[in-house]
């Protein structure tokens, strides 16, 4: 790989990792849910899990894809179905000092890495990285690829957690808590749409 390509590597890795989906929506909710302590597993896991997936991906399941193109149908389909179970958790979740607040926990670093394998934002990432910088599918470029991403993604999805936990200070009132947990349920929710419908 040229330097100018790992470059631009580089910043497909910064630019998806940073922008809005469902890990870093899911991150503020917890930020400012629990704290940006309680949340630096969630963080970890994505970082890592993603780079597990990214070689994962690139170094044999494209091909399974290729073989039985069911499989993304039943991929979606999952995604679909959990990342709905998951706005519904972040939109019934519990006031501070209520009862269900303390049996309320973040997301464990096996949680969040497992949950990129439903997460379409996190395939779409993975496909098109490995299409455009490591197009033969060898393992060298597809490691290069993970490592590329886990130097950006961590820093990346770090922001999500800080911007929680300081509206934390602002979400002191159960009423603004519940408002704000219902829109991170709703901008969940809405990161479907490219997935429900990818020709719109």
């Amino acid at each position: 790989m040229t330097h100018d390509l790992f470059l631009a590597l580089l910043g497909f890795a910064f630019v998806s990792s940073i922008t809005p989906g469902p890990n870093n929506l899911m991150l503020m909710a917890s930020g400012a849910n629990f704290g940006f302590r309680r949340t630096v597993p969630h963080m970890l896991g994505i970082a890592c899990g993603f780079m597990v997936m990214v070689v994962l991906v690139g170094t044999g399941l494209m091909q399974v894809f290729d073989a039985w193109p069911p499989v993304r149908t039943i991929l979606t389909v999952l995604s679909v179905a959990y990342l709905a179970w998951l706005a519904w958790k972040i939109a019934h979740a519990a006031a501070p000092g209520s009862g269900g607040q303390e049996s309320a926990r973040p997301f464990s670093f096996f949680q969040a890495a497992l949950f990129q394998w439903v997460n379409p934002k996190a395939w779409t990432m993975t496909l098109t990285a490995i299409t455009l910088y490591a197009p033969g599918r060898e393992w060298a470029p597809v490691v290069l690829v993970a490592l590329a991403f886990g130097a950006v993604n961590l820093p990346s999805v770090s922001v999500w957690a800080f911007m929680g936990q300081r509206l934390r200070l602002w979400l002191t009132s159960p009423r603004r808590l519940r408002a704000f947990n219902w829109t991170m349920a709703a901008l969940l929710l809405a990161t479907l749409y490219p997935v429900l419908y990818p020709a719109a």
